[in-house]
Parts: structure tokens; C-alpha cells; sequence
């Protein structure tokens, strides 16, 4: 099997450095008013239509204009690259900026730069550098802004979040072996991961976040399975066990949890399908895809791996090693925990109302959440596209980073005549600078053959403002039709900015119906798992409240900029549209793992006792240490990912970690048992119909 292993590793290796595809944002929604809109600029006007980013000429001193020959050159040399579609004039007067030192050209590609790699990011620095070397400063906004940003990665937190691990996993068991072990396994399975996705990547388009989100995911999941899997092995061979019988007992049941846990993972993230928009779905995929590899490498790797340590597992530590709670013995850690679950048994509802109560301070924040998309002006100093957007900015106002395009179909039968195109030209130029928060409006400009009309219109609140998404609804609903109503010509609101606050509007729509879909599918699998419908509900809506607690903090720190700074966030910034959606998936599937682990060993101490309160105390003494550790591990690895520069990661890797740790020390550890205990016998009630379907947590003899 570790032969196998190293063959896998080796062929997805290579076929990622050999096959593997790119990474990028498509927030296109096909049927939108503004995919619509590019479509219609895209069939009638080449030039104005396509993805567009920006390239921005700085002068520390005296007038850009005096350098008009260095940045023609560098205009002209941009426009004879590959998939340019046009590229505007930087030096007409609405592009130069008033205090002289700015000035811009937008370039129409006709496919997303960011696609195109770095070595297209290199032609682009080639062909600019006549400007750079007159002593104009050249940075990079929009699109290919996003082009140029470093592939620099997030191997320090992959780094921090394993060495993190390895600490807490020796701290809380002991055994070097024992604490390495899952480690080195998941560390495996997230490579093997990586290269699958990688791989896939060649196929079909995935957001640049997915390879990280992947990461993510591999190795906090495949420590946490491995580690499930290691220490009930460890604990048998403690009792006297065989190694070989320790481990086949351990598949035969702790591996059987571990494959159900990663199947309601793996549930809850391509769930994520059901918000009907291929970019979201993708992003379940590669979480799906991670979590498949880990969970196939530790039923499969970890036994192989614990086979060869056999009876000396525990031969190197650190202290005196500890795995679970053994349920035939007593122990100082049994102790404790039996206590512990005793005590909550005498005072169930105090300790349910209080374990809520802490969970609904932190949801407080979700109130007041804000879906965006976080624009340039949050990245990085060093990078060109901040430069680009603190540039425009200073030079022409937030909004210009952002602006809107409108596309006008015409109506042949009544603007036939150059006086009627010219009327309604007059009446949509009008309309569009009496329109609240517009700084301003470029021409009016027709293409080519005469059957559309475009003009520029720039917001006078920056790209994440509430206000410009405000703005594009206006503008769509409001006030093209009134204007071009009498001329019967249809108007879009397009452009990428248009594209991505279409996009945040669709995700605000059906955050809900992902949300119905991932508990309805996991209450099925939790159903016929352990066969008790009061677990399996109790399960999927004691999950909400961690869910509620991390939207709470990261809403706290981005939003509401509480810390923000500490993480390297410039300023407040709106979550991510896609942000909610993805940590909803991912953190209920988390939070069934530990549900699974915690209720697998509840109900096997049920089916040998019939005795409710001597279950639960017995479950949680067997898992509690267990659950703890690797609730710190993962949590560990996730905040790990907070020095990524990537925002949207910063996100992701503080909701995770707080939902994990809140998930596995108040709900896991204090809600579930409490409600269990209020419960009694009504916890293992099976209706009939489903007493006869197969057990899929009972071993075969």
C-alpha cells in the first residue's frame, strides 16, 4: 500500500506539471443583463466589448503630457499583443487626470488576461518598458491587474499551520509516532489532492482560490481522519490488542465514521451546485475532490502506515502517551471526562441555554452583513493593481476603478435617421448624469455598423461601495428604460464590474436555497447512519449556530474592521459575495465530522448498555480528548492560512478556524451532550420503516 501510495503521488505529479491548467475568477452569469450586454458589444463593436483592464502612467513630477511620446510607444506597443482588442487613448483629456500627473488607457482583451499566465503578464512589462525607461511609472489595474499579481502561494502557512499541528498533536497524545503519523499522511493526500484538482483545472475553469481552498481542506480533513483512525488503534493496543487485529477492529469501525464523515463533506460542498452558478459548484468541487483524496489516503495509507509501526507506536514520546479514553478502565482523563459529562446531566438546560446564549453573541454581527467583492484598494502595497487603484484614486476619483459600461440595442424602425440617434444619444446622456451617484459620462460613441450605441459611465463611490452596486441596479432598472423607452432601444449595464455586482446579487438570492439543500442532504445521510431521526435533526440545526458564529466574526473583522489591520487588511471591506456560501458547506460538513465521531461512540455504548446517560458519558469520555485535539489541529492549520495576502483567504481561513474551535468546544463538547441527556430514550427512537434499512455503522461479524 505505500508502494501504491508513492506510484499515486508520482503520476498526479507529474501529470499537474505536465497537464495541469490555470486558475482564474469567471464571474460571468450567462442571461444577465450584463453578460447580455458584452455579448451585444462583443458581436457589434469588437473593439469595446471583451474583458478590460487598465494601464496606468505615473510621473512623480512635472506633467504626464510631457512624456506623450514614451507613452504612445508603449500604447502602440501594447496593441500589437496577442488578444488585444483595442486599447484606448491615455493622454485625451477624460483619461488625464486634472493635478497632470495620471493618465490612463483602457485595454479590451478578448479573453480574461488572467488565463493567459505570466508569461503573457511578461509581454505586457516588455512592451511598456519604453515608458518605464523615460522614467514613467507603469502599473496594472482590473483584470490584468489581477494578471500581474505574485504566484507567491501559501506555503509559509502551510508550513506554520503542519509544524503547528505536530505540536499540538504531541501535546495532547504524546507519542511521536502517534502525533507525526497523521501528519505525514494528510500532508500526502493533500499533495495527491492538489494534483487531481490540478489536473482537472486543465479541463474546465476554477476560481484562483480553489488550489488553496483545496490545501485547506486536504490537510485539515486528513489530519483529522487520520488522526480519528490512530488514536482508537493506539488505545487498542494499550488494552493488549493485537497491532494487526487493533488496526482491522479500527477500519471496521472507526474507519466506517470516517468514510461517512467525509461523505457528508463531500455532500455539503457540491451542494454548493444547487446555487445554479458554475463558478460556486466549482468551488465545492475542488473542496469535494480534497476531501475525497484524504479520506480514500487515510482508510487506506494510515493502516498500511500503523501495520509497519505495529506494537512499538508508542516506543518515542514526548510524555507519557495518551489515545482514547478507554471505556473498560479507568483513567485520570476518563475520570475527568465522565465527571464532566455527569455534571452536565444534572444541569442540562443550564448548560444547553448557556452553550446557545455564548453562540448567539457571536452570531450578533451577521445582522448587519454585507455582500461585495472586494476590490484592489484592500491588496497589498507592492502590488501593481493597489498601485494602479491608490493612482486612479488620487488622480480621478475611487470611482473611475470601477467603471460601467452601457450598451444600447437600437431599434432600426425608430432611429432610422442620424437626427433620431442623435436625439436619443442627447436624452441618454442626459438621463445617465442625473442619476444619483454618477461622477460622470464619457461620449456616446456608435459601432461600427450602427446598430449600437456605448458610453462609459463612472460612479462617483468606489467599486465595493454599497452605493455603485446601488448604482447599477438603478441605472438597469430605472433609468435606461425611461430613457430609452421612446426610442425603443433596450440598454445593458455591462462591463466586469457590472459582471461581478450581477454576480453578488445572484449569490445574496440563493445563499438560501444552498443552505436548505446541504442540511436537507445531510440530515438523510445522518439519518440513515444512525438510524435515529431526533440526532439526525437535532444535528443539522445545532450546526447553524457555529455556521452563525463564524459569519459573526468575520463580519466583525472585515466588515466592521475590528482587528482587521492586525491581519493585513487595508480598511474595511464587504464580505465576499461567495464567502457565506463556501464556509457554509465546508463548516457543516466539519461540524458532522465531529457530530459522526462523538454519536458513533454514543451509540456504541448504547447498543451495549440500553442506558441513555451511561451512553453519553461513555461517548464523550471515548472522544472528547480526541475531538478536542484535533479541533486545536485543524484550527491550527487553518489560521495558519491568515498570512496569505489573498483577502478572500483571510476570510476563509478565520471562519473556518473559529467555527471549528466554536463548533468542537461549545456545541460538540457542551450543547450536543446537554440536549442528549434533555432527550433521554427519545434519542434512539427508530420509526419502523427505517429499522429495516441497512446499518451503515454496525461491522460486519
Amino acid at each position: 500500500m505505500v508502494v501504491a501510495w508513492v506510484i499515486i503521488l508520482v503520476v498526479v505529479t507529474v501529470g499537474h506539471r505536465t497537464f495541469g491548467g490555470t486558475y482564474n475568477d469567471d464571474f460571468s452569469l450567462p442571461g444577465s443583463a450584463a453578460a447580455q450586454g458584452a455579448a451585444l458589444l462583443k458581436a457589434h463593436n469588437p473593439g469595446a466589448g471583451g474583458q478590460s483592464g487598465q494601464l496606468i502612467f505615473t510621473v512623480p513630477s512635472g506633467s504626464i503630457t510631457a512624456q506623450q511620446t514614451p507613452v504612445e510607444n508603449a500604447v502602440a506597443q501594447v496593441r500589437k499583443l496577442s488578444h488585444v482588442l483595442a486599447v484606448s487613448d491615455p493622454l485625451s483629456q477624460a483619461t488625464t487626470a486634472k493635478n497632470g500627473k495620471t493618465a490612463y488607457a483602457t485595454v479590451n482583451f478578448d479573453v480574461n488576461p488572467v488565463s493567459l499566465g505570466t508569461d503573457y503578464v511578461t509581454q505586457v512589462d516588455n512592451a511598456t518598458a519604453v515608458a518605464r525607461s523615460a522614467g514613467v511609472a507603469v502599473s496594472y489595474g482590473g483584470l490584468l491587474g489581477q494578471a500581474a499579481q505574485p504566484k507567491t502561494g501559501d506555503l509559509r502557512s502551510e508550513l506554520i499551520g503542519i509544524i503547528a499541528a505536530i505540536i499540538a498533536a504531541l501535546l495532547g497524545f504524546g507519542s511521536v509516532i502517534g502525533a507525526g503519523l497523521p501528519v505525514v499522511t494528510a500532508i500526502i493526500g493533500a499533495i495527491a489532492g492538489l494534483g487531481v484538482l490540478g489536473m482537472l483545472a486543465a479541463a474546465t475553469t476554477f476560481a484562483s482560490v480553489s488550489p488553496t481552498l483545496g490545501v485547506m481542506m486536504g490537510l485539515g480533513v486528513g489530519i483529522d481522519y487520520a488522526l480519528f483512525l490512530a488514536t482508537r488503534h493506539r488505545q487498542l493496543v494499550m488494552d493488549g490488542a493485537d497491532p494487526a487485529r487493533a488496526t482491522g477492529a479500527t477500519i471496521a469501525t472507526s474507519g466506517r465514521s470516517v468514510l461517512i464523515a467525509a461523505a457528508t463533506v463531500i455532500i455539503a460542498v457540491l451542494g454548493l451546485y444547487a446555487s445554479g452558478i458554475s463558478f460556486i459548484g466549482k468551488l465545492g468541487v475542488a473542496a469535494a475532490v480534497a476531501v475525497a483524496v484524504a479520506a480514500l489516503c487515510s482508510v487506506s495509507l494510515v493502516p498500511a502506515l500503523l501495520g509497519l509501526a505495529g506494537g512499538r507506536i508508542d516506543r518515542y514520546h514526548v510524555r507519557r502517551p495518551v489515545a482514547e479514553a478507554p471505556v473498560t478502565r479507568h483513567q485520570s482523563g476518563t475520570d475527568f471526562w465522565r465527571r464532566y459529562a455527569h455534571r452536565i446531566g444534572r444541569h442540562p438546560w443550564l448548560a444547553m441555554c448557556g452553550g446557545v446564549a455564548v453562540l448567539l453573541v457571536l452570531a450578533i454581527p451577521v445582522l448587519s452583513l454585507q455582500l461585495g467583492h472586494i476590490d484592489a484598494g484592500a491588496s497589498p502595497e507592492s502590488y501593481s493593481s493597489r498601485q494602479a487603484f491608490d493612482a486612479i484614486s488620487d488622480g480621478f476619483g475611487a470611482g473611475t476603478n470601477g467603471p460601467l459600461t452601457v450598451a444600447v440595442q437600437l431599434d432600426k424602425a425608430k432611429t432610422s435617421t442620424s437626427s433620431q440617434v442623435s436625439a436619443l444619444s442627447s436624452a441618454l446622456s442626459g438621463a445617465l448624469a442625473k442619476t444619483a451617484d454618477v461622477a460622470s459620462v464619457g461620449p456616446v460613441q456608435p459601432s461600427p455598423d450602427g446598430a449600437v450605441l456605448s458610453v462609459s459611465v463612472i460612479p462617483a463611490s468606489r467599486p465595493q461601495d454599497a452605493a455603485t452596486r446601488q448604482l447599477a441596479s438603478t441605472l438597469q432598472d430605472t433609468t435606461l428604460p425611461r430613457a430609452l423607452a421612446p426610442y425603443g432601444a433596450t440598454g445593458y449595464v455591462t462591463g466586469s464590474l457590472a459582471g461581478q455586482l450581477d454576480f453578488v446579487e445572484i449569490v445574496s438570492q440563493r445563499l438560501p436555497v444552498i443552505i436548505g439543500v446541504v442540511i436537507a442532504a445531510a440530515f438523510l445521510l445522518l439519518l440513515l447512519s444512525f438510524r435515529s431521526p431526533v440526532l439526525a435533526l437535532k444535528a443539522a440545526l445545532l450546526n447553524l449556530f457555529s455556521i452563525g458564529a463564524a459569519y459573526g466574526v468575520i463580519v466583525a473583522v472585515f466588515q466592521w474592521g475590528w482587528g482587521g489591520s492586525l491581519l493585513g487588511v487595508s480598511g474595511k471591506v464587504p464580505i465576499e459575495s461567495y464567502v457565506p456560501m463556501i464556509m457554509f458547506a465546508i463548516v457543516f460538513g466539519l461540524s458532522m465530522d465531529y457530530e459522526v465521531f462523538l454519536l458513533s461512540r454514543v451509540r456504541e455504548a448504547w447498543g451495549r448498555t440500553k442506558d441513555n446517560q451511561l451512553a453519553v458519558g461513555e461517548g464523550l469520555a471515548a472522544t472528547a480528548r480526541v475531538i478536542t485535539c484535533a479541533a486545536v489541529i485543524i484550527t491550527c492549520v487553518f489560521l495558519a492560512f491568515l498570512l496569505s495576502s489573498n483577502v478572500v483567504v483571510k476570510m476563509l481561513a478565520l471562519g473556518l478556524g473559529v467555527s471549528v474551535i466554536v463548533d468542537a468546544s461549545i456545541i460538540r463538547l457542551l450543547v450536543v451532550p446537554a440536549t442528549m441527556f434533555l432527550m433521554g430514550r427519545a434519542n434512539w427512537w427508530t420509526p419502523r420503516w427505517l429499522s429495516r434499512m441497512p446499518d451503515l455503522l454496525e461491522p460486519a461479524d
